[in-house]
């Protein structure tokens, strides 16, 4: 699997500020509904395929988690890699737990040789735990629930995140549903139309005319 994020990047200093906020942090379920907005916005199952297309992620691949007090950061949302799907949940003091969807598999025999979360060149250990892989490198560590044709990963720094709670994430993963996939992927971007200009002439090339008086 790819590491490449192709848009969106993470942007690290806006998760950490609100990782760091006065205001406690608050339920996802609560997120969702705040974030959707007023209106209880939900997405048709038609709605969630064309937003992920427009962001350049395939539809099967978007998928997410519910863990209180673990909060989306939406600047985070983004396509990993060819065409799969990544995301950030933030919590306090602060604690960051990445979920990410690639194509491809894991197995006992390629658990070792993939990286934890982007941490390529550390060495890997890798163990069986209920159906999913507990993998850890370079500081970090992650669960890896391989499905049909892809991986979901769940990653964290070992320091903030624990196991146990990163196990919890990885069991609460899940894809979402109509108001879940409206308070997670970004609206397509409206339509323009390029602004008139005043200074240009009705004929002719459509340059300006820079021309300059005798004299002058």
């Amino acid at each position: 699997m790819s590491p490449r994020v192709r848009v969106l990047p993470l942007l690290l200093a806006p998760l950490l500020l609100t990782a760091c906020g006065t205001e406690p942090a608050r339920d996802p379920v609560a997120s969702v509904a705040s974030a959707a907005g007023a209106e209880g916005e939900s997405l048709t199952p038609d709605e969630l395929e064309s937003r992920a297309k427009a962001m350049g992620t395939a539809p099967e691949l978007v998928h997410v988690m519910r863990l209180p007090p673990y909060t989306l950061a939406r600047q985070s949302v983004g396509v990993l890699g060819d065409d799969g799907f990544s995301a950030t949940y933030v919590a306090e003091p602060p604690a960051m737990i990445r979920l990410s969807v690639e194509r491809g598999s894991m197995t006992e025999d390629t658990c070792r040789d993939q990286p934890v979360g982007d941490m390529s060149g550390e060495r890997t250990t890798c163990e069986p735990d209920a159906g999913m892989w507990y993998r850890t490198g370079g500081g970090r560590h992650e669960y890896a629930l391989p499905k049909n044709g892809y991986v979901v990963r769940l990653s964290a720094e070992t320091a903030p995140v624990t196991r146990a709670v990163l196990r919890a994430a990885a069991r609460s993963v899940h894809r979402p549903d109509g108001a879940e996939a409206a308070a997670t992927l970004p609206s397509p971007r409206p339509a323009t139309t390029p602004v008139p200009r005043g200074d240009l002439p009705p004929n002719g090339d459509g340059a300006p005319d820079n021309s300059v008086d005798i004299g002058g």
